[in-house]
């Protein structure tokens, strides 16, 4: 296990099982809930700006962050990714790096026109997001070779998440269970296993911050109308995707925390 990550023994004997305990209790209330449709009006965004002959030009144009921050990280994280810091969690992160990527891109192409065929190329990437998060902090904390395992699981599980979403809806029963399960376990599951396997300080305040930020992200995606209106330069939506792309770099300020070690070392040698 890689010494960076220090996961120890859990608090408490039992409290090792609440990760899947909860999940299992997620899947279960989802699925006595019933089917849950998208609303009914939700590609009527406040933007209407343009710029350069764009339509919708703040939320195309702000998708740009995720983008920036994905380079960054890759840059950063992959030529130490065999590193102890950093292997064990690093096929997730890989992926979680590659969707960020794909998410600037499928977000721009969804918002230039905004419809259901358009939305999967939006929603595929975001879901590849959220699997690799998971599997890269599993991957921390469990180490082995399973990992890689897992992010394939994980990442098929984001495709079909979409994919039965699409597929319903184009049936007139659309059904997002699969792809808000997804969505929703990372912010429960991701400071539960760094609380029990007592990761390191740097990595809990890094995603608690990312966590915090994707929740005022998603309230002011509910509220796009109301700050468009309340300040009249910026719409919800685009604040959104800002605040979405400062809750991504969290995750990789926090990762590449885990090397300050070593430049400091070789300040020092220098």
């Amino acid at each position: 296990m890689d010494a960076s990550i220090r996961p120890g023994h859990p608090v408490a004997p039992w409290i090792k099982h609440a990760p899947t305990i909860i999940t299992v209790g997620a899947i279960v209330i989802l699925a006595a809930h019933g089917r849950i449709a998208q609303p009914a009006h939700y590609h009527d965004f406040a933007d209407h700006s343009a710029a350069f002959g764009i339509p919708h030009a703040a939320d195309v144009l702000s998708n740009a962050g995720f983008a920036l921050v994905a380079i960054w990280g890759w840059l950063t994280l992959r030529p130490r990714r065999a590193s102890e810091q950093l292997r064990a969690g690093w096929p997730g992160y890989r992926l979680f790096l590659i969707g960020l990527f794909l998410t600037a891109f499928g977000s721009a192409f969804y918002h230039l026109a905004p419809d259901n065929i358009r939305l999967i190329w939006d929603r595929l990437p975001i879901a590849l997001v959220c699997a690799g998060l998971l599997a890269g902090v599993r991957g921390d904390i469990k180490g082995g070779s399973k990992t890689e395992i897992e992010v394939i699981v994980l990442a098929l599980y984001a495709v079909a998440s979409v994919a039965w979403w699409a597929v319903t809806e184009r049936n007139g029963a659309g059904d997002l269970r699969p792809y808000l399960l997804l969505q929703g376990l990372p912010l429960i599951l991701i400071p539960l296993w760094q609380a029990i396997y007592r990761a390191p300080r740097t990595d809990r305040i890094a995603f608690a911050a990312a966590m915090a930020l994707y929740i005022l992200a998603k309230a002011a995606e509910v509220l796009d109308h109301e700050i468009a209106t309340a300040f009249g330069f910026v719409t919800g939506h685009t604040l959104k995707h800002l605040i979405a792309t400062a809750a991504t770099a969290a995750v990789v300020w926090g990762l590449t925390r885990r090397f300050s070690h070593d430049a400091h070392a070789a300040r020092r040698v220098d």
